[in-house]
């Protein structure tokens, strides 16, 4: 069985990533193909938004990591969702690894209003 190894780059819903594909062909010219996703080298941050935002009922939390990836919980479901985001001046991108995209704006320092929530800063 030959197999023939590809290195692509793939734009993503959820972002761009790295995959590699692997495509096995067999004796009789049948093939089969395996992508492997691998995640996307993040930038680091430069904003003064890094850290954790949370509802006034603590029901939804938000960490911004520095790295450009955030981790979101839900209830008592920690690692709810996770991706990406990018800050542009007071408005924030999010595209989660499933997928999924959102926005929100910081209305001040200490104030985020996403997805009909508000979330405010934990210091």
């Amino acid at each position: 069985m030959n197999t023939l190894l590809l290195n692509a780059l793939l734009v993503l819903t959820a972002g761009v990533g790295l995959a590699t594909t692997i495509i096995q062909t067999g004796s009789e010219g049948s093939s089969s193909m395996t992508i492997i996703r691998t995640a996307a080298a993040q930038t680091p941050q430069s904003h003064p938004y890094v850290g954790m935002w949370v509802t006034a009922d603590n029901h939804v939390r938000h960490e911004l990591l520095p790295n450009g990836r955030y981790d979101e919980a839900r209830g008592s479901r920690e690692s709810a969702y996770r991706g990406r985001y990018e800050v542009t001046g007071n408005h924030i991108e999010y595209w989660d690894d499933t997928g999924f995209t959102a926005d929100g704006t910081f209305v001040d320092a200490d104030t985020l209003h996403h997805g009909g929530m508000i979330l405010r800063r934990r210091r």
